[in-house]
């Protein structure tokens, strides 16, 4: 029930570029290129996203953050 009101909010923030958890701009986050060729960025709250396009990004897993 929880996830079905929340979801909806987080899907909008990141279209917008923004991070989930403290709604900054992930623009201005720290990033770290991979050699697979992704990005990965970690917001200042330590959420990790992967850079799909100029404007998209999704949650990162665990072993893409770590690794």
């Amino acid at each position: 029930m929880f996830r079905n009101l929340i979801a909806p909010v987080q899907a909008w923030l990141l279209s917008q570029g923004q991070c989930v958890g403290c709604g900054m701009p992930l623009s201005g986050a720290v990033s770290h290129g991979k050699r697979d060729g992704s990005e990965v960025v970690i917001c200042k709250c330590g959420r990790g996203y992967v850079r799909v396009s100029e404007k998209r990004y999704r949650r990162a897993k665990q072993s893409e953050v770590s690794a």
